[in-house]
């Protein structure tokens, strides 16, 4: 599998014309960023508040500002 993985693909072509590999954009890291980081850095800042509510103890990064 890891094979297939590395063999690079056949260039495609469309009326004679060669398409581009696909490759990251920086919309792709945006988006990706804004789906799987926005969620995880709001849910850190919901346990540290919730720690913080129960123990009295500011434990998180946002503390310090």
């Amino acid at each position: 599998m890891l094979e297939q993985l590395k063999r690079k693909r056949r260039e495609q072509t469309v009326m004679g014309h060669r398409l581009e590999e696909p490759r990251l954009t920086l919309w792709a890291a945006f988006w990706a960023l804004l789906y799987l980081g926005l969620p995880v850095a709001v849910l850190g800042l919901v346990v540290d508040v919730l720690i913080q509510w129960a123990t009295g103890r500011c434990l998180g990064l946002w503390c310090y500002f």
